[in-house]
C-alpha cells in the first residue's frame, strides 16, 4: 500500500473552478482498480492550497492512475488555476 499527498496551489480567484473540476473527477478516480482513497481536502483556516488524499493498493495502481484518460484531461483542465504542486509519495513503515 502507499498513501499520495498532493499539495496544489490555487490562484487567487480560482478556487472555485479548480474544486467544481476536481470534485467532478473523484468519483472517476475512485472507481478505478486499485483506489482505495482519493479525498481532496482544503486548510481549516482558508487559504490557497487543497491537499489531496490518495491511498492506493500499490505503486502500479498509482502509474496506471497517472497515465489514465481522464487524468489527462484533469491536469489540462486545472493547470490554468494552480501555481506549484508538492507530491509526497510515502508507504507504511
Amino acid at each position: 500500500m502507499i498513501h499520495v499527498i498532493a499539495r496544489c496551489e490555487i490562484k487567487k480567484g480560482c478556487m472555485e473552478e479548480f474544486l467544481r473540476i476536481l470534485k467532478a473527477n473523484v468519483p472517476t478516480v475512485l472507481a478505478e482498480a486499485g483506489c482505495l482513497r482519493y479525498e481532496p481536502c482544503v486548510d481549516v483556516e482558508g487559504g490557497a492550497f487543497v491537499t489531496i488524499l490518495e491511498t492506493w493498493e500499490s505503486e502500479a495502481h498509482l502509474k496506471a492512475h497517472l497515465a489514465t484518460p481522464h487524468m489527462a484531461a484533469y491536469r489540462e483542465a486545472v493547470t490554468p488555476l494552480r501555481g506549484e504542486t508538492i507530491l509526497h509519495v510515502v508507504k507504511p513503515a
